[in-house]
């Protein structure tokens, strides 16, 4: 993303968690969606000050989590807003909540720094092929 490279829009699981995205906000109602911050971030939706992300599956919960944590830390730290977050998983039929309390900051903060010594490099990190890499969206990218 650094580098302005973008996923395969015409990814299988991309736009089978779009479907379930649609269908969530439909059957609950729900009209504001995809919100873009200051061109930086998207959220899926903002109801009563919690930022809720809607995911196709909890299998990723740790990545999804942390997507989340930035978003309130963006929204802490930028917007001067204190948000809660909600990770939503329809086929599950589950929520997990997300809140930026310390712990959660300081591992997303030694994340951020990791993802910037990365970005700083001319080369990227040489690919390490594992089980995701099969449906990944950027695929593609690495192995090409």
């Amino acid at each position: 993303m650094s580098r302005s490279i973008s996923s395969d829009q015409e990814n299988e699981l991309l736009l089978l968690g779009k479907h379930i995205s649609k269908v969530f906000l439909k059957r609950n109602k729900i009209s504001r969606k995809e919100i873009l911050v200051d061109n930086r971030i998207r959220i899926d939706f903002l109801k009563d000050k919690i930022v809720a992300e809607i995911k196709k599956s909890s299998k990723f919960i740790l990545a999804s989590k942390m997507q989340l944590a930035f978003y309130l830390y963006y929204f802490k730290y930028y917007k001067d807003v204190l948000l809660n977050g909600e990770l939503i998983f329809p086929e599950e039929n589950k929520s997990v909540e997300v809140i930026l309390d310390e712990n959660l900051e300081k591992e997303l903060e030694k994340t951020i720094s990791e993802i910037e010594s990365i970005i700083k490099t001319n080369l990227p990190p040489k690919p390490i092929k594992i089980g995701y890499c099969k449906k990944c969206a950027f695929k593609e990218v690495c192995w090409s």
